[in-house]
């Protein structure tokens, strides 16, 4: 069946695959760079604001590995499962087995009884019910079982034309030790596969979440910061851009002059999900036009700000309190609040309001904000806002004062 000329191309979403992926050759080529290590020295770290493109990009790693004979096990992560250590030691061990399960790594002779006995083999695999055996059958720590389990593994499959083991794992900055409880799931991991890469294993951890990932895994064990390779995605460049506008509408694109594609980049912010949303939006104004109707496409920007801001903006603007809102509107009227800011800035330029903010106030909402998913504080004690173009919404639902106060 031909497939029909008006299905809409781009796909603003979470983790959904964009009709052209632009602007990501340098952290591909670092990648393959990472799988051609005999002797795993580093990791990967894929970290960026929301809406850049990091789950994509990581499924696009995925058959990159298993042209060069790694195996991939992973999935997304979640707060459940590092509420303790046994159960992110099942996960792993679970999403292993997936791709395990059918390799054999025993065949075993058994002797049918009947008026003919007659002798046949079963083959054992390395599926969930013997990893789990396995893992019960060692004593020691949980840390001792797991290692032992992989340990296991990899003795059963280094003949095997495999590399080696990539274990993926999406929305990381979710896992987090809980001291009070005593439990320490994420030192867990980090524990673990430290130990099998010092012993030579060819099992490699690849970790893509928010900036707040790698403060953490820093945080949980120090000597993370010399285990990962640690990748940014940013925004993306004005060529790669349009690139991202332009390739995907195909011969409709000449309805897009120079001037739609800069207005595209421009309330886009060159963040692939913006990009994907406009894009989205102005595709389906083409197709709906007539077909002698060839003039140029104009961008309604004022409309698709309107609506970016109802299904991006609004329902994380909904969860801030009102003096969160304030404290936002503080940052985001400081000049460099689209990168990265102090404490001390905020509390300079809270002293515009009628009631402004201490440093320790500062510090308490920003930590609350952070976990809410709103900012986050780099490894060098500075904040940035962990939604892309937040300040800029903000800014659009700041009444104006005269007295320049942006009080609510």
């Amino acid at each position: 069946m031909a497939k029909n000329h008006l299905e809409n191309p781009f796909r603003p979403g979470a983790g959904h695959m964009p009709p052209h992926l632009a602007g990501r050759n340098k952290e591909t080529k670092e990648f393959h760079k990472l799988l051609k290590q005999d002797v795993i020295l580093e990791n990967l770290v894929l970290t960026g604001l929301r809406g850049v493109g990091k789950t994509v990009l990581l499924e696009t790693f995925k058959p990159l590995a298993l042209k060069e004979e790694w195996m991939w096990a992973g999935t997304d992560l979640s707060e459940s499962v590092s509420i303790n250590e046994e159960t992110t030691a099942l996960r792993l061990i679970t999403d292993l087995s997936v791709v395990t399960s059918n390799i054999v790594f025993e065949t075993e002779k058994v002797y049918r009884i009947g008026f003919k006995p007659k002798e046949t083999t079963i083959d054992k695999t390395l599926n969930y019910n013997t990893l789990i055996t396995v893992f019960n059958g060692i004593p020691g720590l949980l840390a001792d079982k797991l290692k032992g389990v992989l340990e296991f593994i990899w003795s059963c499959i280094r003949s095997k034309d495999i590399r080696g083991i990539i274990f993926a794992y999406d929305e990381a900055q979710t896992m987090s030790d809980h001291a009070q409880k005593e439990q320490y799931p994420l030192s867990l991991i980090l524990d673990v596969f430290q130990s099998l890469q010092r012993k030579s294993i060819p099992f490699m951890l690849v970790m893509s979440g928010l900036p707040t990932l790698f403060p953490k895994l820093v945080e949980a064990r120090t000597f993370s910061e010399r285990m990962f390779r640690v990748l940014f995605l940013d925004r993306l460049n004005e060529k790669d851009s349009g690139d991202a506008i332009t390739i995907p509408f195909g011969e409709t694109s000449t309805f897009l002059s120079g001037t739609a594609v800069k207005s595209i980049i421009k309330i886009s912010g060159g963040y692939p999900y913006f990009i994907q949303f406009i894009c989205k939006e102005l595709y389906d104004i083409v197709q709906q036009r007539k077909r002698n109707d060839r003039g140029e496409l104009i961008v309604p920007e004022e409309e698709i700000i309107r609506k970016l801001d109802n299904d991006f903006f609004a329902g994380r603007w909904a969860k801030a309190t009102d003096r969160q809102r304030q404290l936002m509107c503080v940052i985001a009227n400081l000049p460099n609040s689209d990168m990265e800011f102090t404490v001390q800035e905020i509390v300079e330029e809270s002293k515009k309001l009628k009631k402004p903010f201490s440093p320790s106030h500062v510090n308490q909402m920003l930590s609350t904000l952070t976990n809410m998913g709103l900012v986050y504080k780099n490894r060098h004690g500075k904040y940035s806002f962990a939604v892309p173009l937040l300040g800029k919404y903000i800014l659009r639902q700041q009444p104006q004062k005269d007295d320049q106060q942006y009080l609510f």
